[in-house]
């Protein structure tokens, strides 16, 4: 197997909790159109995986993910614009797909996150990084623009910041990053990060795992939308549905009955 084609790989860190893991070390992580189609496939699988409950998104080595392989823009550069069209196309999908992920997904960040990297952070639902980490859209330096992750880092960290880093391509460090809503936790170090997310894989085991679903389902279903009759009736509909689940009927007899509910695991109290 070629190093690129193990560019990707998955790991079983405990029952219920899946990494994904860009493992390009020698490479800052930069990814291509190949490693592309590796994380969408790692991100299907680990979506349809049953015993998968929560996805750590993370890098091997040093960096986080420097964004676009060099001989990937030689290449792209030299492509009519139809294949210029089908390679973005393929960048976009993988940010939907991690976006629109089923589960929810931590990010670890550390060392650079560049480019389309700010975008894969940006389609996490908790980010983590080192307080060494660094960031920046460095799309206009090559004479480009950062246009299909926009959607999610322009949510993320809002548009006022967007257009000045879109536009500067300035590198702002993680305590920055987490005053702009990109990152949630600024870690230490790469230990005292392990640690976070440790705490934090602790925090949502003690949650129902179909409500954590429907949670972020809902951030989707009211974000950026009047507060006006349908957005009302659909939240209604959206807890009626919860309460007389499976998983409601659960949790709520759990709390009534002061009790674990059927989710959380032995150790955990």
């Amino acid at each position: 197997m070629t190093e690129q084609e193990n560019a990707v790989r998955l790991n079983n860190r405990s029952e219920g909790i899946t990494e994904v893991i860009l493992n390009r070390p020698d490479k800052r992580n930069a990814f291509d159109d190949l490693i592309i189609q590796q994380l969408i496939d790692a991100l299907t699988r680990v979506d349809a995986d049953d015993d998968t409950r929560i996805v750590i998104l993370r890098s091997e080595g040093r960096h986080f993910s420097a964004g676009a392989d060099l001989g990937w823009m030689r290449r792209m550069a030299d492509n009519t614009r139809q294949e210029n069209l089908d390679d973005s196309r393929q960048l976009a999908r993988l940010m939907n797909v991690l976006n629109h992920l089923s589960k929810p997904v931590i990010g670890l960040v550390q060392g650079a996150a560049f480019g389309g990297a700010v975008g894969l952070a940006a389609c996490c639902d908790i980010v983590l990084a080192t307080e060494k980490a660094s960031f920046c859209l460095s799309e206009v330096k090559l004479g480009l623009i950062p246009a299909v992750i926009s959607p999610y880092v322009v949510r993320a960290i809002g548009e006022r910041q967007a257009r000045r880093y879109f536009i500067s391509a300035e590198v702002f460090t993680a305590q920055q990053a987490q005053e702009y809503g990109l990152v949630h936790i600024v870690c230490d170090d790469v230990d005292d990060m392990e640690a976070r997310c440790n705490d934090m894989l602790a925090q949502l085991a003690m949650n129902g795992p179909e409500a954590m679903k429907a949670a972020k389902d809902l951030v989707f279903a009211v974000s950026h939308k009047p507060i006006d009759e349908e957005v009302i009736d659909d939240t209604a509909h959206r807890i009626a549905d919860i309460r007389v689940g499976k998983e409601g009927q659960e949790g709520l007899g759990a709390f009534l009955n002061k009790r674990k509910a059927n989710w959380v695991p032995e150790d955990n109290s």
